[in-house]
């Protein structure tokens, strides 16, 4: 897959814009990628602001993040749009990956990668895992010796889970949950008993097991609608593209053609870059192929609980946790703009079991399940806590899921597919839905030129 933007040509004279239907992640990507060739584009999303399922929202004078989302180094197509909307300066990339691991009963660990060439890099960070004893140490190399052979590619690795190739490799429960769990939970939003295998190796394989510096964790300094609202959208006008917000595309015709609001607009290829399940809503009946079975890729939510405090109570920008309803915590003090106190948000994956809980519900477990994680938090006064929560955060990684993962292309000349959900070859990750642009825009321009040469 194409991950690389066309090179500036000469706008197309005489043919009407590209339609990009979606302003997540992977939309914008296409739109830029398809104004930076010189290619007529509009891009229409229904809501009045870009970023898709990474946004940004007002409360009690604090900007607020709906979810904590991260990257890796490894993620070079994400990286690549940071360069492009003006965004690499906005975040952080880690110079090594560093990641302190809170376990129960006061119990702590550490994985930092060693300046070693990938994969014995991260060796030294597994014999010196302190939440897992010598043998379990072993085991752990063993496993990742084991997962490090496997083709993430081979389809069959898309007929079995993750958990059932642990225990077939003597990972014990103290490792699944130490480390596997701890990390494919964070990377899939799907639990090693639950998630097929080759998006597990993919991820493992890739961020851990290849380049040294594959897995540095790269976070946002600023709110998510800085970077993918407010820098998307003047990058693409920047480049001549359009953009039109709280604009709802409710169809698509033969031409190909949008209608919007109600009203009918040509278009010299149409790229479809909604959720899987808005999608099957929009392409006509038979356009693309395996249409039918999207919706057996179902859903998978996160929530994010949202603590703020009158003092500090976590001295770190972030943690990780195990043992503990409390999974990923992050420090978002400075991008949310508070003066005083801390504030923390708690990402939680694979939440069917708190998404319909109230709010009232998840503070009598999330609150002493903080003050367990943070002794400080004992001592300090709570001054809001709320939840955000995202229903269909990923599409559910399990077996049979690659399987139902469509291509680009469709039946209809004109017509593509872009979004995490497609055959990216990666998970459903920020990374994944932006090479789903990239290589969306690079099939529009391979038709808009046949159109061009067509006698």
């Amino acid at each position: 897959m194409s991950i690389t933007p066309e090179p500036r040509r000469a706008p197309p004279t005489g043919i009407a814009p590209v339609a990009v239907v979606g302003g997540g992640l992977a939309g914008i990507s296409a739109a830029i990628a398809l104004a930076e060739a010189g290619c007529p584009v509009t891009l229409y999303e229904a809501r009045p602001r870009l970023g898709g399922a990474t946004y940004s929202f007002q409360r009690g004078g604090l900007t607020v993040d709906n979810g904590q989302h991260v990257f890796l180094r490894c993620c070079t197509a994400y990286r690549g749009l940071l360069e492009r909307i003006g965004g690499t300066a906005l975040v952080d990339l880690q110079s090594r990956f560093d990641v302190r691991v809170l376990g129960t009963a006061g119990r702590a660990g550490r994985l930092r990668r060693a300046a070693l060439p990938g994969p014995l890099h991260f060796v030294p960070a597994l014999a010196g895992y302190r939440l897992l004893g010598p043998g379990d140490r072993i085991q752990a190399l063993r496993g990742s010796i084991a997962l490090g052979r496997l083709d993430p590619a081979d389809p069959l690795l898309d007929t079995v889970t993750f958990g059932r190739w642990l225990a077939a490799h003597g990972q014990r429960a103290p490792v699944r949950q130490a480390l596997w769990e701890l990390l494919a939970v964070a990377a899939l939003n799907t639990g090693v008993d639950d998630a097929a295998l080759g998006p597990a190796v993919k991820v493992f394989k890739t961020a851990l097991l290849g380049r040294p510096d594959a897995a540095d964790l790269g976070i946002p300094l600023v709110p998510l609608g800085e970077l993918h609202d407010t820098a998307a959208r003047a990058a693409i006008t920047r480049r001549g593209g359009a953009v039109r917000l709280s604009a709802k595309v409710t169809a698509i015709e033969p031409g190909p053609a949008v209608i919007v609001d109600g009203a009918r607009v040509e278009a010299s290829a149409v790229v479809v870059a909604t959720r899987h399940e808005q999608a099957a809503k929009l392409v006509p009946a038979g356009a693309a192929p395996g249409q039918d079975r999207w919706s057996g890729l179902d859903a998978s939510p996160i929530i994010n609980v949202h603590a703020v405090y009158d003092r500090p109570v976590m001295r770190v920008p972030f943690v990780a946790v195990t043992g503990s309803p409390v999974q990923w915590v992050f420090d978002k003090t400075r991008v949310a703009g508070l003066r005083g106190g801390q504030y923390l948000a708690v990402s939680v994956s694979v939440a069917d079991t708190w998404i319909d809980r109230p709010t009232a519900d998840l503070r009598e477990v999330f609150v002493p399940a903080l003050r367990s994680v943070f002794p400080a938090a004992r001592r300090a006064r709570m001054t809001d806590f709320f939840v955000t929560r995202e229903r269909r955060a990923t599409f559910r990684q399990a077996p049979g899921s690659g399987a139902l993962r469509p291509q680009s292309a469709t039946r209809w000349p004109g017509l593509y597919l872009a979004g995490a959900w497609t055959d990216t070859g990666w998970p459903d990750t920020m990374e994944g839905a932006v090479r789903s642009g990239l290589h969306a825009a690079h099939l529009v321009r391979q038709h808009v030129r046949d159109q061009e040469s067509a006698p």
